[in-house]
């Protein structure tokens, strides 16, 4: 696959995708929890690829970039249930970064 989304685009498509349960989002809180599993799971890979933790053999393989993603729709989840637009809020946190930090780190 090798189409370009924009944050808005992303966080559409995962919109619809909750939109056909009934259910909807989960709260504030359970998306919390969802985001700190998921981002666990990230570092145990984090950890087997580049750490000294070598994976068992019976484990399955998953793969920085599925656990990253997963991360990344339990983040387009929660902004959504907050009707956070995650574009805007970027642009404003590269905002902060490059007039905060202007002068941080050595430049190339």
């Amino acid at each position: 696959m090798n189409n370009s989304l924009t944050i808005k685009e992303m966080q559409k498509i995962v919109d619809e995708y909750i939109g056909q349960f009934k259910e909807g989002y989960f709260s504030p809180l359970a998306l919390m929890a969802r985001l700190t599993e998921e981002t666990g799971e990230l570092a145990r890979e984090i950890n087997h690829y580049y750490g000294e933790k070598p994976k068992r053999k019976d484990e399955p393989h998953n793969t920085i970039d599925l656990e990253l993603a997963d991360c990344l729709f339990i983040l387009a989840c929660f902004a959504n249930s907050l009707d956070i637009d995650l574009e805007e809020a970027f642009y404003k946190v590269m905002n902060k970064f490059n007039t905060r930090d202007a002068e941080r780190w050595n430049r190339k």
